[in-house]
């Protein structure tokens, strides 16, 4: 039933996309089609276009996803093993609010189905339809946002691209945890919306502060399970986006780097990728994005909690009042931090008590500091 949404690829340009050889990334891959749907108890990852571009700042934009579809498929694939599917589009809906209630039906079946969906096209307020695809997983959500705004706009009821958060924060059933900005830029950001955002404890990262030590984001999308990339958080010099100028932001390396980091974390089910502008240099930019997500999903490690503890090395960092608790991944050599949890309260933390961290993180600790995100962390769970 959630499938009905989805429109196939235009004949023509799965005529054009067969016309590589047996060794691109198209062979791989299994295309809805005018005459065929793919085996849906197969797939690991699915590919969704989304067709509607209403919440965004320039709905005169007519949204194309061939170019970004021929790019990717050309692409020669890694060492990969896992089943790829192009589910074709969700066209639009006669409201903005029918698109995302189809999209937050084909996420969620996706995910229930242990499907990674790749949502391309639309603009960005489509992350709103995407965190409600969880809401029948009785899960707390992790949204990990890579924009230059926080997208907290206006409180008037309105869904654009730049005010979906506020949204997620206030409608119910409210499943949102954490909310974490990678590559902020405090120039589009009001004080108010930065306050806010320490006050509820979120996490941001500057965009110069990543682009220094992009390391840092690892960790943050190591607890996610929801991420959301705006394309204008990429500055127009790497991505060809002369509609809506950029100066400033990620280049090619640092994005792919980040979806990378979002690929490879074993929590990651749901990645989006917003506001493009149909150019063939940004399509070219976006098939590149895709192509090191897929690649960070293989080499996925299923470390604690899915593991054993016993593949882990424990440090114990004493402070006056309590002690510190670390772990360091004999595999990876990745870090976590134990957070306690309180039987006196609401048991949002219950599920995961180890907290993804850094070596700083570590070193810090020894220093007498407590970690940041442990901090934000315990506040959140006496709330």
């Amino acid at each position: 039933m959630e499938f009905d949404f989805l429109a196939p690829l235009d004949t023509d340009l799965i005529i054009d996309i067969n016309r590589q050889s047996s060794q691109h990334l198209s062979s791989k891959v299994v295309f809805h089609t005018q005459h065929d749907f793919p085996d849906i108890t197969k797939v690991n990852i699915a590919i969704v276009g989304v067709l509607d571009n209403r919440g965004g700042l320039d709905e005169t934009i007519d949204l194309d996803l061939s170019l970004v579809r021929k790019q990717l498929y050309s692409l020669f694939p890694g060492n990969w093993s896992r089943t790829i599917a192009d589910l074709g589009d969700i066209l639009p809906g006669n409201s903005l609010e029918d698109t995302y209630f189809a999209v937050q039906k084909v996420v969620s079946r996706l995910i229930k189905d242990k499907i990674i969906p790749i949502i391309i096209g639309g603009s960005q307020d489509l992350t709103y339809a995407l965190y409600r695809g969880y809401d029948d997983l009785e899960q707390m959500v992790n949204l990990v946002s890579i924009d230059t705004k926080f997208d907290f706009g206006k409180e008037d009821g309105t869904i654009v691209a730049d005010s979906y958060l506020s949204k997620i924060i206030v409608d119910e059933p409210n499943n949102l945890f954490n909310y974490s900005n990678i590559g902020y830029q405090t120039y589009y950001n009001s004080p108010e919306e930065i306050d806010l955002v320490e006050k509820l404890f979120f996490d941001a990262y500057r965009l110069g502060e990543v682009c220094n030590t992009i390391s840092i984001a690892e960790p943050v999308f190591r607890d996610a399970d929801l991420v959301s990339l705006d394309l204008n958080s990429v500055k127009s010099s790497d991505s060809g986006n002369f509609i809506n100028f950029q100066p400033n932001g990620f280049n090619g390396k640092e994005i792919c780097a980040l979806s990378r980091y979002a690929g490879i974390s074993d929590k990651v089910s749901c990645l989006g990728i917003f506001n493009q502008n149909n150019s063939k240099q940004e399509a070219a930019l976006i098939s590149q994005i895709i192509w090191y997500f897929i690649e960070g999903v293989h080499y996925r490690s299923n470390e604690y909690p899915f593991g054993s503890k016993e593949n882990y090395i424990k440090y114990t960092v004493p402070f006056e009042e309590e002690d510190i608790v670390f772990f360091k991944s004999n595999k990876t050599e990745r870090w976590w931090i134990e957070i306690p949890f309180f039987t006196n309260t609401h048991n949002k933390l219950k599920k995961n008590t180890l907290l993804p961290c850094t070596h700083d993180d570590y070193l810090a600790a020894c220093n007498q500091e407590f970690p940041e995100r442990w901090w934000k962390a315990q506040r959140k769970s006496i709330l």
